[in-house]
Parts: C-alpha cells; structure tokens; sequence
C-alpha cells in the first residue's frame, strides 16, 4: 500500500513523535480510529517476557461519536475465551468472526451476546511484536464492518510499529538505567554535566540543576553556561580547554565561588558507545555534603554487621561526624553504655576506631540506603 501525504503527517509521524509521549501514541491511535472510522479501540502492550496474563498496559481510546456511549471494559472482553492474544501471527489482521470459538454453541452465543450487548459487532485485532515487546491494536464498530481500505491501512502500519515499538522499548530501558543511577548519585549528593571544550553546558542531570546556576546565554547556540563570576568563569573555560585536549584520565578541579567553597571536578569525556549529536568533551562532578540517612540506613548497617538497633542507630550517628559519647547522649545512653556499644560495633564490623568505622561504612552500601 503506498503511503499518502496524509498518511506521513496523521499516522506515521504521530508514530514515530509518540516514542516520547506520556503515555505513548495517543496522537497515533486517536488519528487511527479517526482514519478507519473505528467507534472504539484499545491499544494493548507489554514486554515480551511478562507472563501472559500480568504486564499488560491496557490504553482505550474513542471516537468522537461514542463519548457519550458507557466504557468498553477490555476485561470484560478478555474474559469472553477469545482467540488467546499470543496466539495471533504478528502483522495480521484477524477479524471478529476469526477470534470467535466456533466449536462450541453455547460459548459462540455467549460471546456474541456479551460483543453485541457492548456495542462490538464487528472488530480487527492485530498483534505487533519488537522482539522485546508486543502491541495489540483491537479496533471495533457496531454498525457496519470495517472498510477494506481501512483493514488495509490498520495492516500497513502494523511494520512501523514494530519499530517504534522497539525504539519506545529500548528508551524506556535507558530511562529506567538513568534513573536508578540518579537515585544513587543523588543519594550521595552528587550531580554530574556535560560540557563541550568551550565550557557550554550539553546536558545537566538534576542534581547539578539543583546545585548550580545555568543560564541561557542568549547566544542561539547549542548548550547553556554556568552562572559565574568573571574570574571563576575564565579558570573554568581554561580548565575543560586543557581537559578535552588532555589524555584520556586527565581531571582537573576549579573553584565556582571566591571563597572556594564549591568546586567541580572536570574529567575528559571518555564516552566511546555514546552516540549524541553534540558529543561532550569534558564531563564535569559537583558533589554537596550528605549525611547517612540514619532511618535506612539503621537496618543496613544491621543486617551486614549483626548489630543490634541501638549499635546500628550508635554507628550511624558516628559515621556522621558524632563522638561516640555525644551520639550515645542522643539516643538516652550513658557514657560507660556508649563506650561498650563502641567496642562491640568495632568488634562486628572488623574496624579498630572510629575512623576506621567511619570508613569502612562510607565506602559500603549504608549511604546509598
């Protein structure tokens, strides 16, 4: 079927923009009701190792003319022992007659009085498989039977969506991988950019939004620039310059304010299964003081070292800077209780002082709780 104007700009353009809608292709499945004068429809995903019967994402849509009707439950549908969804061929079109159970009377009446009592007489179910994920598109009527041209325009699609449906698969892993690394990084107080040579900013995460002040400097050029005085904003401009024309490992770190009080470490980008239009030069590591979390961090240190709640709460509190005596004081102990819990947290944990507690708990998992 050869594509029409309309067709780029009302379906297959929706298709592909929809990779970034929240939720996804609702443009696309809005202008593909509205093409094959569908009444209703459902668009049907799930990731392809999902067991059958959970992890399926269940999207209604409706067209103009059936806003007013009563909503179509797909579980009611489901339940009606239709032609099993992971039985359909990927890219064909099946219609309603097909996904009936022709072999049994009573079950062929059921199912088309509960169809018919929920306004679906007649429908195309088309199952759309990425590899990593799978797509149903159902689209139904209750007046008149599909177009021949509509089930061909519903089948020519079932190709590009595919994949879309694995680039929305693909980016949906990224996002969940950024993700989890900014709830860690975040944990520890860290944020992190991208800069090329010149010092524009590429790309913050939001941590270093938070932390620091990014501006558009209104020149029309890719990136943003740090907010920052004349002279820190010189020595930073030096500092990516030599950095991106450095070896590879070669870090340096710049002052942001006069009083040096914040700095940011700057590495040379080292990013070779990277690919973005602007490809950083220099990536840069802010960090702000963070305590451990002593409400999650309690149980941790616990179950690692075998410490009891008030050792685990005494620990916590000396990792964070505490003296052994006044941490004790704020969970109501004596000095003498304080110093026994002491030795007995050290003693679990295979440290010989506070510092060496300090860091033998900072350097494991009891901050990132």
């Amino acid at each position: 079927m050869a594509f029409q104007p309309t067709d780029q700009r009302e379906l297959i353009l929706p298709l592909l923009a929809g990779i970034y809608e929240t939720p996804p292709w609702h443009s696309f499945m809005t202008n593909l009701v509205a093409r094959t004068h569908a009444r209703r429809a459902f668009l049907l995903t799930r990731a392809a190792d999902a067991p059958t019967d959970q992890g399926l994402v269940i999207r209604s849509f409706a067209a103009p003319r059936a806003n007013a009707d009563a909503p179509l439950d797909y579980r009611r549908i489901s339940g009606l022992d239709l032609l099993p969804l992971d039985q359909l061929r990927p890219g064909r079109v099946y219609s309603l007659e097909e996904m009936l159970d022709f072999s049994d009377a009573a079950l062929l009446a059921h199912q088309r009085s509960v169809l018919v009592a929920s306004g679906v007489r007649y429908g195309r179910w088309v199952h759309i498989s990425a590899g990593v994920a799978d797509a149903w598109i159902i689209l139904t009527r209750e007046r008149e039977d599909f177009s021949a041209a509509a089930v061909a325009l519903l089948s020519s699609m079932t190709s590009h969506f595919a994949a879309a449906l694995l680039a929305q698969a693909k980016l949906s892993e990224q996002r969940l991988q950024a993700a989890m690394a900014h709830q860690a990084l975040a944990r520890l107080g860290i944020g992190q950019l991208a800069f090329d040579r010149t010092g524009r900013v590429l790309l913050a995460d939001p941590q270093a939004e938070a932390m620091l002040t990014i501006i558009d400097d209104g020149s029309g050029r890719l990136g943003r620039r740090l907010h920052l005085l004349p002279e820190a904003s010189r020595q930073f401009a030096e500092a990516c310059a030599e950095v991106a024309d450095a070896d590879s490992g070669s870090a340096a770190v710049v002052p942001l304010d006069p009083l040096g009080e914040a700095w940011l470490l700057l590495h040379k980008a080292n990013l070779p299964d990277v690919q973005t239009i602007a490809l950083p030069a220099v990536i840069g590591i802010v960090r702000r003081p963070v305590e451990i979390n002593d409400r999650f961090a309690k149980p941790v240190i616990s179950s690692l070292y075998g410490l009891s709640e008030r050792e685990a709460a005494l620990a916590c509190g000396m990792a964070n800077g505490g003296t052994i005596t006044d941490t004790g004081a704020d969970l109501r102990l004596t000095k003498e209780t304080s110093r026994n819990y002491s030795k007995r947290i050290y003693g679990k944990t295979g440290t010989s002082s506070q510092a060496d507690l300090v860091r033998k708990l900072l350097i494991g998992l009891p901050p990132l709780a």
